[in-house]
């Protein structure tokens, strides 16, 4: 069955496709969730339409994606930890640590967004990436610091 896509899908194609895929996936995946939709003669010929809105769509979503960024670049945030011997961490710090410390200050990100190379296990001022779209990443400054006692 060939459908055009409404939607970017890994894999199959991007927003305004024709792709050729088996009936059942069309029917029962594609066309319910408003992925696709028939490729019909009325539907070719209105295939504009659907990139058209796609590009507005995605053009909401980077604008609100910047702020986002922006907030976030704007901010440093600081992580009082407790510490042992040699200055060294008890535990560590990690993306739902720092996904935290960015609800306090009233930013909502997923902790997989968070890209840590590996878990943050001494004191001192990291860079962290987070990345808020496909191609918007910011850069948060996390000051890791001793708990006062």
């Amino acid at each position: 069955m060939k459908v055009i896509l409404r939607d970017d899908i890994e894999g199959r194609g991007a927003t305004g496709d024709t792709i050729e895929v088996k009936s059942g996936y069309a029917r029962n995946f594609l066309i319910p969730r408003n992925l696709a939709i028939p490729a019909t003669k009325g539907n070719l010929q209105s295939i504009g339409e659907v990139k058209m809105q796609k590009e507005i769509r995605d053009k909401k979503k980077r604008r609100g994606a910047e702020l986002i960024k922006d907030r976030i670049e704007k901010i440093s945030i600081t992580a009082e930890v407790n510490v042992g011997e040699d200055e060294k961490l008890f535990g560590s710090i990690t993306a739902q640590n720092i996904s935290d410390l960015l609800e306090e200050q009233g930013i909502t990100i997923d902790k997989r967004n968070i890209d840590l190379a590996e878990h943050i296990k001494s004191l001192g001022v990291y860079s962290v990436p987070v990345k808020i779209e496909t191609d918007v990443v910011a850069n948060l400054k996390l000051w890791v610091v001793k708990k006062p006692e």
